[in-house]
């Protein structure tokens, strides 16, 4: 029984040595980001999301969505904005209607932008108003997340990460 152990130990620990070998370049375990990938230049943190900070007493909420000068490209316009549950990526793919519920979208009306980066603002009462919702808790996220579709000079669309907001008083 001691020789079993004594020769299946070290054999396995040279198994899971030579096994662990970081390769270089793209792979089906690389985390990329597109070419032309839109960033939250006002997150401060990922939770896993871009998370930003809102004050109840300023009463404000300002997501700010970046293009990179380095990509060539521009965002021509904002086309929907929602605000819906956590990964639920199928109200800005899919919807039409503006309305309240979290099938629905925040705007359908498109922005125009024509530059780098935009500045999205709206309000706690806003908010409460587009998505039916009660006075959100302080120190605490948002019952939904804003999404954005987003057209580049280009004429391709990008769709934002689930953006999160956590509220501070």
């Amino acid at each position: 029984m001691k020789r079993i152990f004594s020769i299946t130990i070290p054999f396995l620990l040279l198994l899971t040595f030579t096994s662990c070998k970081k390769t270089e370049g793209f792979h089906s375990l690389t985390d990329t980001k597109a070419p032309n990938a839109l960033v939250v230049s006002n997150a401060y943190d990922f939770l896993p999301a871009p998370t930003v900070k809102a004050s109840k007493a300023e009463n404000k909420i300002t997501i700010t969505l970046q293009v990179s000068e380095s990509t060539g490209r521009k965002i021509k316009e904002i086309t929907k904005i929602a605000a819906s549950t956590s990964s639920n990526w199928t109200t800005i793919y899919g919807g039409t209607t503006v309305g309240t519920a979290t099938s629905q979208l925040w705007s359908n009306t498109p922005i125009a932008v024509n530059g780098n980066s935009y500045t999205f603002t709206t309000t706690f009462d806003e908010y409460k108003l587009k998505t039916a919702s009660s006075t959100p808790a302080s120190n605490a996220f948002l019952g939904r997340d804003f999404y954005f579709m987003v057209t580049l000079d280009n004429g391709e669309t990008a769709i934002t990460e689930n953006i999160r907001v956590w509220v501070v008083d």
